[in-house]
């Protein structure tokens, strides 16, 4: 990237799609403090005609970009007026066991007009987020981006904040966590999520949506990304979906992807589409070359797809006709995955590590609702004991027809081998789509983080709730 100039301060709470620096005296401060509500919301996307009785941080769906300095602490007062017991979770973060926000494992639930204080350091640096983890409070919108400023990053000339979500049919949610949803997929036609489906094969745990959006607009009604010519653009996105992988184009352009999952690449990479699993983050960053308004587009086989959608525009063309691409994936050009960012090699370039442990992933079978680790449910799934310093090497085998947005909490991992294929330049992550139909997937992990437990689960909202889950356990 051109720049010279570094980030140094950007901290608090924004609701707008474009991020701009913050006063000095707030990213000064040694100690930011928020407080977040939530509440029931009814939820009226315009031009939807739709209204959907969800959940809300402070008011809107997803909530507010939170935005703090690296090595600034974080006061979070967390304030339950949802009516149903609730936590916040703050998915990425290396944080006291404490304050990682599962019910039942590392707090009580914050009951029905109860708060609760979240107090720690945001690190590493990078795009994160932070949602509830108690039933289907995030599939109901409690959700949100957090931004941990990096000093080591160039500044672009503009920089925005893009939330893909998802409005469900809370009757489908219903029926896919019992395995009897008749929703069909949403993943574009020509996608790696459609080749992998055997013919003829209910699902059963498919989740209908009502409606596509980003940061609570869809398109034509949404906010439109205002850039210049000349200008170097990041992107900050989050696939925050209870269950659909998301492939975005931004048309007439490529996009170079910097980081995953908030933490830097060894080297960027250039490609057409971006493919986002659940939970998942890319920064993604691209060159305003001549002008005019071009869509930026999360790709589907769903009649209301289109709806997932931004106009990016320079100055008078605001109102111009977009520059549109194509719904399916066939000739779409290069797609972003963990072998085009990290490279192939002859051999894992795994050092000697203290234990390896083998999960095997399965079930779902049409009116089962039960997704497992080993044959086995959460919390019966023998949990991963370690003890602190120990290098792990933790390998998965997917046994189902669909990939699995695995997401260790409380850690950093490195993708070392996906689908039998050695990486050359381990990927940092803390979720990544296991290969579906036998594939496999290996992590190196070292346990760094404070002693604890550590919630293990696929991120894949109703696969969750139906039992794939296990956790990392510290002992000693």
């Amino acid at each position: 990237m051109r720049r010279s100039a570094f980030l140094g301060l950007g901290v608090g709470a924004l609701g707008a799609v474009a991020l701009a620096p913050l006063d000095r005296a707030a990213a000064e401060r040694e100690t930011l403090e928020i407080t977040l509500r939530s509440a029931p919301f009814r939820f009226a996307p315009r031009g939807t005609g739709i209204s959907f009785d969800g959940l809300a941080y402070e008011g809107r769906i997803p909530g507010p970009v939170l935005r703090v300095r690296h090595g600034q602490r974080l006061r979070v007062r967390y304030v339950n007026e949802s009516g149903v017991p609730s936590t916040i979770h703050w998915h990425g973060m290396i944080l006291p066991n404490a304050m990682d926000g599962v019910p039942g494992v590392t707090q009580p639930a914050v009951p029905p007009g109860g708060e609760f204080l979240y107090a720690f350091t945001p690190t590493p640096p990078g795009t994160r987020w932070y949602h509830d983890h108690v039933d289907m409070n995030l599939i109901r919108g409690l959700f949100g981006m957090i931004v941990v400023e990096d000093p080591r990053d160039p500044v672009p000339d503009a920089e925005f904040a893009l939330v893909f979500h998802d409005v469900p049919s809370m009757r489908s949610v219903v029926a896919a966590s019992r395995g009897i949803s008749d929703a069909p997929m949403d993943e574009p036609e020509g996608s790696r999520e459609m080749a992998e489906m055997r013919p003829g094969e209910r699902m059963g745990d498919e989740v209908r949506y009502i409606a596509h959006c980003i940061d609570g607009d869809l398109y034509p009604y949404g906010r439109v990304l205002r850039v210049k010519v000349g200008n170097l653009v990041r992107l900050r996105i989050l696939n925050a979906s209870p269950t659909v992988t998301r492939y975005i184009r931004l048309a007439g352009h490529r996009l170079r992807v910097t980081h995953t999952d908030g933490n830097p690449l060894e080297r960027p990479v250039e490609v057409d589409v971006l493919r986002v699993g659940t939970a998942e983050r890319l920064d993604a960053w691209f060159e305003v070359r001549r002008p005019g308004a071009w869509l930026l587009q999360g790709l589907g086989s769903d009649a209301l797809a289109y709806q997932q959608a931004v106009v990016v525009a320079t100055p008078g063309m605001e109102n111009a006709a977009p520059v549109a691409v194509a719904e399916s994936l066939d000739d779409a050009g290069e797609i972003f995955d963990y072998r085009s960012a990290a490279g192939t090699a002859h051999a894992l370039p795994v050092e000697p590590v203290a234990a390896r442990r083998r999960f095997t992933l399965g079930g779902g079978r049409y009116g089962s609702g039960r997704w497992t680790i080993d044959g086995r449910v959460w919390p019966h799934v023998p949990p991963l004991d370690v003890r602190r310093g120990e290098r792990l090497l933790v390998r998965f085998e997917n046994r189902t027809d669909m990939e699995h947005p695995m997401h260790l909490h409380g850690h950093l991992f490195h993708v070392v081998e996906v689908g039998g294929t050695p990486l050359a330049r381990p990927l940092p992550k803390d979720t990544a789509l296991v290969p579906a139909n036998g594939g496999t997937m290996s992590w190196l992990v070292t346990a760094d983080a404070p002693p604890g437990r550590w919630l293990l689960h696929c991120h894949n909202e109703i696969h969750m709730m139906d039992g794939m889950a296990t956790e990392m356990r510290y002992i000693g």
